[in-house]
């Protein structure tokens, strides 16, 4: 027996009427600036509908990746290389923006490789069209201690004994390439959580299981790895620019140390700006006599007063931290290098409390707090209410607590992991 039609539900919409008397209640509750919000993203909504956002990554290198995972992942190994010789090592990563802490962190890591006698190749996979001596210019500049060749990608890859995939993206055309090097990844925080769960979640968590060597920024990710993907990952512990990052003895701290910070990143969901925000409103409202410094990228209108300092150089950065108390770090995923550089530099960082913040930083002075905007709030004034002597004790420990912390021990971490798959590479080879 044949079901009876049942007629479309009518969709009953909001009238002109409706529609004003809407934006009148939005105005009163949220003001101009949060109803030009609201439009903005209902814009972007609407030039972006559903089913129309291209995915970072080709059809022709998904299509082939498959191909790779039914073959076996049979990859390459790496290029012909004599005991205790130096290496060539390249890495595949998307161009830097200026202010990139993983980009950064990628550098010092070729840098260190540098000094320690091995070659080092940095290939561009650019997706915009921007020029490659642009990028160039920009990496020469914000990074002046690399001295790395930096290449386009669409040129190919030459043989190398290790090269590294940097994130998701460049997992795939590393595994599609023909190239000799033994496969690396280097992964500094769980990037599947960067989208929401969906097509790019699944992609990215998806080259966990390319048979790469993972390298990790932080025994967390390299914990994570190996529990949840079965993937052979050793980590690198996080290291510190002293030079620029360190207690200035020069000043009186108990009279120049008497606001409290924050890195501002409103375009990076993963470090909870909005719950940021309204932490440091409260703080403010607590606490108005304590100046408040922002730097980073702009924060926009604030219910509070503050100072934005914009993008900083490390040495700047330094001197800022120097006159603060506290600094407010938050990440969702794998902790940042600020909370490092703030306990440098005498700066006492509060942190989200979170298994992967307590396993990376391991560290008695920061400060762990529930990720509420009251709690956070009432961890940075429990700081500053603190009496002037022991806030200048505090800062003295906390600076003291990082001395040991440098980017040439994290390179040669890398360097002792790079050079193990590269020789059990070779010994496959023999074998064979």
């Amino acid at each position: 027996m044949h079901q009876p039609i049942r007629k479309p539900l009518r969709v009953i919409r909001p009238s002109p009427i409706d529609r004003i008397q809407q934006t009148r209640r939005l105005l009163r509750a949220e003001g101009r600036g949060g109803v030009a919000t609201r439009l903005r993203e209902r814009a972007s909504r609407a030039l972006a509908p559903p089913g129309t956002r291209r995915l970072p990554v080709s059809r022709e290198d998904l299509i082939r990746a498959g191909e790779i995972a039914a073959a076996g992942w049979n990859l390459p190994g790496p290029a012909p290389a004599q005991a205790g010789e130096p290496l060539n090592v390249a890495f595949v990563c998307v161009p830097p923006g200026i202010g990139s802490g993983g980009h950064t962190t990628m550098f010092r890591i070729v840098a260190a490789l540098e000094r320690a006698g091995h070659r080092c190749v940095v290939y561009l996979q650019d997706r915009h069209g921007w020029s490659l001596d642009q990028h160039i210019r920009l990496i020469r500049s914000t990074w002046p201690w690399v001295s790395a060749e930096v290449r386009d990608l669409r040129a190919g890859l030459e043989d190398s004994h290790a090269v590294f995939a940097t994130g998701w993206m460049t997992a795939y055309s590393l595994l599609v390439s023909p190239t000799l090097g033994a496969r690396c990844y280097l992964v500094q925080d769980f990037e599947p959580s960067f989208s929401p769960a969906g097509s790019e979640w699944l992609l990215a968590e998806a080259t966990y299981r390319f048979g790469f060597q993972g390298v990790t920024a932080g025994r967390w990710l390299a914990q994570m790895l190996r529990r949840d993907y079965g993937m052979a990952a050793d980590h690198f512990d996080f290291g510190c620019d002293l030079e620029s990052y360190a207690l200035d003895r020069s000043l009186d701290g108990a009279r120049v140390r008497t606001g409290v910070c924050y890195y501002s990143r409103p375009s990076t969901p993963r470090r909870a700006h909005e719950l940021a925000i309204l932490a440091l409103e409260l703080f403010a409202g607590r606490h108005p006599e304590v100046d408040i410094h922002l730097f980073g990228e702009p924060a926009g209108r604030l219910s509070f007063p503050a100072t934005h300092h914009g993008l900083l150089s490390p040495p700047q950065l330094g001197a800022l931290y120097n006159r603060c108390v506290a600094g407010l770090s938050l990440s969702a995923t794998n902790v940042s290098l600020v909370p490092h550089e703030m306990l440098a530099a005498g700066c006492i960082p509060v942190v989200n409390d979170a298994d992967h913040n307590r396993t990376v930083l391991d560290n008695p002075h920061v400060a762990y707090s529930p990720a509420t905007p009251f709690e956070l709030s009432g961890a940075l004034s429990a700081f500053v209410e603190r009496p002037v002597r022991e806030r200048v004790a505090m800062a003295e420990e906390a600076s003291l607590s990082v001395v040991s912390m440098s980017w040439d021990d994290a390179g040669a971490q890398v360097e002792r992991i790079v050079r193990r798959v590269v020789d059990a590479g070779q010994r496959d080879r023999v074998l064979a």
